[in-house]
């Protein structure tokens, strides 16, 4: 679906893309990066918005130098930008987007009403968008995306502004996207978990430059590591604590599972067979508390990021150290 060959971006004071090289193919796929990573100037690149510094793309086979216009009328893009005329309704402005992208009147009408029920906007879509709420606005940018039924969608940032559910609702909505419709999506988000629910492949990308390409599955392999959590009992109020404690007189080093939901009352631990399994759950049963979970734990996107900054600093130190070495000399 997507190609880039040594894809630079440079501006007068910062390099957004650096030697970008990446295939993507069919399905939904992650751009993950922090903010000023080039998610967005990316975007702009394939769409043919915005001329590369060097190096070349293709988006659906079609060079993006020389065939923007062609690719626009085959992909949807969804800014991450407030960019909706707030004195006009949902119906009025997809409509429009649908007539622009060459639909018919009547074939636009009826792409519009189906694609707005696709995204949750009923009777709401004969208002003015000024009145809508942040979530409201996103299944109209998400609407007029769709409306004319493009190959391949890049979203921008489709949930920002959003709470809690309406992230929910969001992500099944643009899983939906493929798994009803067939259309690939290309979606960007700086939060890693979203990612790892959502999409069967992801692009890793820091200050411009790929840091991982690989599928989902892969970033989140299991690992060696056991998560152990346990309830509380009356003989042992601090469950957890009793569990480390009795964990460690038997000899097995055990950590605590900071960053993870719940810290606090999860336990890390290494496998070593089967029979770190048994121990645990003797250990457990000895003791009286109740085992809510103990299973294998899995890698997260975000560990990318930590191995990457981790890697930098090692160099920095070492040349550092060569950078003494030579003045020592």
């Amino acid at each position: 679906m997507i190609a880039t060959e040594s894809l630079s971006k440079r501006f007068p004071r910062v390099t957004a893309l650096d030697r970008l090289s990446v295939d993507i193919g069919p399905g939904v796929t992650g751009l993950v990066g922090a903010n000023g990573a080039g998610k967005s100037t990316l975007i702009k690149i394939l769409l043919g918005l915005s001329p590369a510094s060097e190096g070349r793309a293709e988006v659906l086979g079609l060079d993006v130098a020389t065939k923007g216009g062609t690719i626009r009328e085959r992909v949807g893009y969804m800014p991450e930008h407030d960019c909706l005329p707030p004195d006009v309704s949902a119906t009025e402005f997809v409509v429009h987007m649908a007539r622009m992208s060459g639909l018919p009147p009547t074939a636009a009408r009826e792409r519009t009403a189906d694609t707005l029920r696709h995204v949750g906007l009923y009777e709401e879509r004969y208002r003015p968008i000024g009145g809508y709420s942040t979530g409201m606005k996103q299944r109209v940018k998400l609407a007029q995306a769709l409306v004319h039924d493009p190959q391949l969608v890049f979203l921008d940032e489709p949930t920002n502004g959003l709470d809690p559910v309406g992230r929910d609702e969001m992500l099944g909505l643009i899983r939906r996207i493929h798994t009803d419709f067939g259309i690939s999506v290309l979606v960007t988000s700086h939060l890693l978990g979203e990612l790892e629910r959502t999409c069967d492949h992801v692009v890793v990308v820091d200050g411009g430059k790929l840091l991982r390409s690989s599928s989902t599955r892969d970033f989140t392999q299991n690992t060696a590591t056991l998560a152990i959590e346990v309830t509380d009992s009356d003989e042992h109020p601090d469950g957890t604590g009793a569990l480390r404690a009795a964990l460690h007189a038997r000899g097995v080093t055990v950590a605590d599972g900071s960053g993870l939901p719940g810290a606090g009352h999860i336990l890390l631990l290494t496998a070593q067979g089967e029979e770190t399994y048994d121990l645990v759950r003797d250990v457990v049963a000895d003791l009286g508390l109740g085992l809510v979970r103990m299973e294998q734990r899995r890698h997260q996107i975000a560990e990318v990021f930590q191995d990457n900054d981790e890697q930098a600093g090692t160099r920095s130190a070492q040349d550092a150290g060569k950078e003494a070495v030579g003045h020592g000399g």
